[in-house]
């Protein structure tokens, strides 16, 4: 497994497990745990944000890890 395919899966991974905290907080009427899955999402979407950079850097140093 290329460096490439294994950043998109940690992507897509925290992609997925952020808009699931997302969901607990819409669905959830306890103010505490909606505040602490919100926290949670945020938390992820900076990661996410991070990572999105780490991939853009990878792709410009090593081209043939480009994901189409």
């Amino acid at each position: 497994m290329t460096v490439g395919t294994q950043m998109q899966q940690a992507i897509a991974g925290i992609q997925s497990a952020a808009a699931t905290m997302k969901t607990f907080a819409l669905e959830t009427e306890d103010q505490k745990a909606k505040e602490d899955f919100q926290q949670i999402a945020q938390t992820l979407d900076g990661s996410l944000e991070t990572l999105k950079c780490r991939q853009q850097y990878i792709e410009e140093q090593e081209p043939q890890y480009k994901q189409q």
